[in-house]
């Protein structure tokens, strides 16, 4: 007879611990005293909670599985203090988390799956697919183990490390409720960003939750063609389409859209694309995070020269565009999404050690 397997404690909202504890007998205040060891304190195990009776403690081990990463790796940038954190799941799988240090505070890069299937041709994250969704309790020990690592509190969260978040969407928005309720890190909702490449139905989706959350589209390229070159997501959903959810996610929630638009050289950084996505970004107000391409080995695009770089953001800004060039950080710390995981996993079947992985990417 097969064993049934143990409900993971750290996924359940405050509400549903306090059902499942008060089926269980317990007392009102059982739920919120747990909640706050697990989600405030950041406790490691059961065995943490040392005003919990420890047969009381022993029944939950028995019930519940408690979600903790083990951290495999973790490089510190010399140039700027980034770090970047390769952790391992209950079930071996890895992710890869990323710690920056910036003036209004430390912000924290967060995976949403192992893997990814969108098959976006500049990104190490998808070239060997998707294995599994991450749970709520995956996503949010991210942001405590760094928090526990660097002794700092974390005040902004984005989810832009591997897979796609909307892919992934009910855990997705279990874990935005919880990392920014009261009762838990309360980090505010407006200091919390959701990367999609496009994934239209979900983004109505979430727009109907009225979260306060900032939305970042991965763009990219400004036509249909080009897109669909670049990210195989565009042969489902047009630009069209994608421009009346923006437009829907606007409306439901005043939260204006950021669009995320990776340069790649000779391909979409021309000044005929800068005017084309100033033609898309006007009517929306949409800021524009331009990022210079992380080139990987299995494809041979290349990073935009950096004065193509800064004429496509004059060009933007010409037009009265908001564009920003992101700041390339964590660069000699293998800051690339899907790369550190890509890289560690090739160690493991060749015979060669971790300490021969190296890399010279960003984030």
């Amino acid at each position: 007879m097969q064993r049934e397997q143990k409900r993971d404690i750290k996924s359940m909202p405050l509400s549903q611990l306090e059902k499942e504890l008060s089926d269980m007998g317990e007392r009102p205040f059982r739920a919120k005293q747990i909640y706050r060891w697990m989600h405030v304190k950041l406790a490691r195990g059961f065995d943490e909670m040392t005003d919990i009776s420890k047969s009381l403690r022993e029944r939950y081990r028995e019930l519940y599985s408690y979600t903790c990463l083990e951290q495999v790796r973790m490089q510190e940038s010399e140039s700027d203090g980034t770090r970047k954190y390769l952790f391992r799941l209950p079930d071996g799988n890895l992710v890869e988390s990323v710690w920056m240090r910036y003036r209004h505070g430390n912000s924290v890069c967060v995976s949403s799956q192992v893997g990814c299937r969108m098959g976006c041709r500049f990104c190490a994250s998808t070239l060997d697919g998707l294995e599994r969704n991450l749970l709520p309790s995956e996503m949010l020990d991210q942001v405590y183990a760094i928090q526990l690592s660097t002794g700092e509190r974390v005040s902004n969260v984005v989810v832009m490390g591997t897979g796609e978040p909307l892919d992934n969407y009910d855990n997705l928005l279990t874990f935005l409720r919880m990392l920014t309720d009261g009762n838990g890190l309360n980090i505010s909702q407006r200091n919390v960003t959701v990367s999609t490449c496009g994934l239209v139905p979900q983004m109505y989706r979430l727009a109907d939750e009225r979260l306060q959350i900032t939305l970042a589209l991965s763009l990219h390229a400004a036509t249909d063609e080009k897109r669909r070159e670049l990210m195989p997501v565009a042969r489902r959903y047009s630009i069209g389409e994608l421009m009346e959810a923006c437009r829907y996610y606007f409306a439901q929630t005043g939260r204006r859209i950021t669009f995320e638009y990776s340069l790649v050289g000779g391909v979409n950084d021309t000044d005929r694309d800068a005017e084309e996505l100033s033609a898309l970004a006007g009517p929306l107000g949409c800021h524009v995070n331009l990022i210079p391409v992380n080139p990987i080995e299995e494809r041979n695009f290349v990073q935009s020269e950096r004065a193509r770089i800064r004429a496509f953001q004059n060009k933007l800004e010409k037009n009265k565009i908001n564009g920003t060039i992101r700041r390339e950080m964590g660069r000699d710390i293998d800051g690339a999404c899907g790369q550190l995981r890509r890289r560690t996993m090739k160690a493991q079947e060749a015979p060669c050690s971790l300490q021969s992985i190296g890399g010279n990417d960003t984030c």
